[in-house]
């Protein structure tokens, strides 16, 4: 078996995620803020039989992100694949643009990245392998109004990305990015409240105007889709790939 950490692991893409991962024999640490986190990984142990544990690490802490690497490999052994998923949002015209959320979102999209991947990095040198596989977004690639800091934040993991590819190469150490469009997760349904209010719209419109206007395919992206292609990123057959950000986005980058 091969153990896997999965930062925001206990709801949306990451559960997904997690949840496939477990299906295919990985045992587990999911992070989270959920007050029910532990509840969640003992289902998925029971439901798919390997070991689950969970950390309530706030990501904005880097000893607090230190600390879950440290309990990861206690209770699980040596980690094969660090899957930095966790992601926050907040949506406004810079004018506006809270700096308290300005520095939320750059420590939790960007700087838990560094954190996390750095302490995870001694130990799969050790081991000669190591998949590092960051969930980004479309605004990885591209950018949108109304997101300073998200779209800063993912761009900046999209650089992470090449410089932790280069540094990993000689080591069996892979990082690859997976860069979504919209996947319909309790972020985004925060963020179409958002975007209604900062565009005078009601939901549907955002949904269908500005959300899925920019995708040729006009669909929310299955979590389904993202967790397959995250299991092989992981797997020996992507040993080659490497530094790549990977648009799962309905052909929005294609613009």
């Amino acid at each position: 078996m091969k153990n896997a950490i999965i930062t925001g692991g206990s709801s949306g893409i990451g559960l997904g995620i997690a949840k496939h991962f477990a299906s295919k024999g990985y045992n587990l640490l999911i992070n989270g803020l959920e007050k029910e986190g532990h509840l969640i990984a003992l289902g998925i142990e029971k439901e798919f039989g390997t070991t689950c544990i969970f950390s309530a690490a706030n990501l904005l802490y880097p000893d607090e992100i230190y600390q879950m690497i440290a309990l990861a490999e206690e209770k699980l052994g040596p980690i094969q694949v660090l899957i930095n998923n966790a992601g926050i949002q907040y949506v406004s015209p810079i004018e506006d643009f809270p700096d308290n959320k300005w520095e939320a979102i750059v420590g939790v999209n960007l700087s838990s990245v560094y954190y996390a991947s750095k302490a995870v990095w001694k130990g799969m040198k050790s081991q000669g392998f190591g998949r590092i596989i960051n969930i980004t977004s479309a605004h990885g690639l591209r950018a949108s109004e109304f997101k300073a800091a998200y779209v800063a934040a993912k761009h900046g993991v999209t650089g992470l990305t090449k410089v932790l590819a280069l540094e990993g190469a000689p080591y069996g150490i892979t990082c690859n990015a997976i860069c979504p469009g919209y996947v319909r997760t309790p972020l985004v349904e925060g963020q179409i409240a958002d975007q209604a209010n900062a565009h005078h719209m009601t939901e549907e419109e955002v949904i269908e105007k500005v959300m899925l206007k920019k995708q040729a395919i006009k669909s929310f992206i299955p979590i389904e889709d993202l967790a397959a292609l995250a299991l092989f990123l992981a797997s020996e057959n992507s040993s080659t790939m490497t530094g790549v950000s990977l648009p799962m986005e309905g052909g929005w980058t294609s613009q």
